[in-house]
């Protein structure tokens, strides 16, 4: 069974264009969802994943490959699951067909492809970093508390009257960050003392 999905971006976009190609190209049942790319939210995508059953010949139909995905990498995690599945995926405007040899092969050189492109990533960040080291820089978050913050919170502690959660106030910090620089709070610091 041929299952078709259409994706518009805002709710004043028509989805005629896709549903009218969806359903020329053969689809029984056709999902509709108004949602950005963007949103993680996609119950109509959700909705037509769980009605197509695993290994029956089902296919997953879109009128183009941004429809369903995204990005690239979130496209081909999406394929590779209704692959596992035993179910198929077919792009009606860049003709991929995964249930043929010559569609699995496109797409898996788009799955190449992306992790090409994720591998340049990598190595920039990895080369910026380390020339940024070279120069002495330092990555990463400052500390939030300094050795002298840390000494002003054992002094406050040492007054039974001030809470954790006041001291950190004070420094206008969490609680939880006091609590990561001195694991077991105040009492932890009358055993170390």
């Amino acid at each position: 069974m041929l299952v078709g999905y259409a994706r518009v971006s805002t709710q004043d976009q028509r989805p005629e264009l896709q549903l009218d190609a969806l359903r020329q190209a053969g689809c029984e049942r056709i999902f509709v969802e108004k949602a950005s790319g963007a949103s993680l939210e996609r119950s109509e995508l959700t909705a037509a994943l769980s009605y197509m059953r695993a290994g029956a010949g089902d296919v997953l139909v879109v009128w183009k490959l941004d429809r369903l995905a995204r990005s690239l990498r979130q496209l081909i995690e999406t394929v590779e699951g209704l692959e596992q599945r035993g179910i198929g995926f077919r792009s009606l405007t860049e003709a991929i067909d995964t249930t043929s040899a010559g569609g699995r092969l496109t797409f898996h050189i788009f799955g190449a492809m992306a992790e090409f492109e994720r591998s340049i990533i990598r190595e920039r960040t990895r080369a910026g970093l380390d020339a940024a080291r070279a120069r002495g820089r330092k990555g990463g978050r400052p500390p939030a508390l300094t050795k002298k913050d840390l000494a002003a919170t054992r002094a406050m502690l040492t007054d039974p009257e001030i809470t954790m959660e006041e001291v950190a106030a004070r420094l206008k910090v969490a609680a939880s960050t006091l609590y990561r620089h001195l694991p077991g709070g105040r009492g932890a610091m009358h055993e170390a003392g």
